[in-house]
């Protein structure tokens, strides 16, 4: 056996092993053309994604195809969603009865009762979808068919999902003043409830990092969180300098 067909039997693997490899990484991948558009020239993005699908465990490269950024937030894509429920170790069955004017999802999981849900044009028309511009109006009977699976799966695989909502559902939501209705199939009339106003992060200032260095340099060496997962949630509270992200990735080296 030669050097060659030694070397093409180890797996290939992009993904990022701290926090500096995973900045260069998204760098990378935010300048090709071979992602979707919306990862391009935004690693912040790229980043987002690649650490989202991590949680879910999905390798950087799923995680480009199965996860976007609607308004804000970190989604999963109806087929991804599907994939985690399918490949999950308790997955039993799934059986779907998709008609015209409404799909019934029976999700089964080893060991727990079957959930049944059910999506309609009713509900769909109650929403405002119904015969909205885009797969509502050219592809009614799979969004009914993805959004009956997505609510089976958030109740019956919520470990799976984390509380990552689908694309599919995230999209339907308006991108300002974005309003969220609660359509979930139910006899009690849907809920309305305005989101408040995102406020402009602070920038994270060198005595504010100071100030909390300690407390979020034990959160690393106690592996409560690894370096790219404290950014991340770091991220929605403040806007840290390359430097002081550079810092949390040092953290984890402490110990070698």
């Amino acid at each position: 056996m030669n050097d060659l067909t030694i070397q093409g039997e180890q797996t290939f693997s992009l993904s990022p092993r701290n926090l500096a490899e995973a900045m260069e990484f998204a760098k990378i991948i935010a300048s090709s053309d071979m992602v979707p558009k919306a990862y391009v020239g935004k690693p912040g993005n790229v980043l987002v994604a690649v650490q989202t699908g991590a949680e879910l465990g999905l390798k950087p490269m799923q995680s480009l195809q199965g996860i976007a950024v609607v308004n804000g937030n970190p989604s999963v894509w109806g087929d991804a969603m599907r994939a985690l429920v399918i490949s999950h170790p308790e997955f039993e069955d799934l059986h779907e009865d998709k008609q015209d004017t409404y799909c019934t999802v029976t999700l089964k999981r080893r060991g727990r009762s079957a959930v049944v849900t059910t999506f309609t044009m009713e509900d769909a028309k109650k929403a405002g979808l119904a015969g909205k511009q885009g797969p509502w109006q050219t592809a009614p009977k799979r969004m009914l068919q993805m959004r009956a699976f997505a609510f089976a799966a958030r109740d019956l695989f919520a470990d799976a999902l984390k509380g990552i909502k689908s694309v599919e559902e995230l999209r339907d939501y308006p991108e300002e003043g974005r309003v969220e209705r609660d359509i979930t199939p139910a006899s009690a009339p849907a809920v309305v409830t305005a989101a408040p106003a995102r406020p402009e992060l602070p920038v994270c200032s060198p005595e504010k990092f100071a100030e909390n260095t300690p407390a979020w340099r034990d959160i690393i060496l106690s592996g409560k969180k690894t370096p790219a997962a404290l950014v991340a949630m770091l991220s929605t509270k403040t806007i840290l300098t390359e430097d002081q992200k550079l810092t949390i990735d040092s953290w984890s080296h402490e110990a070698e």
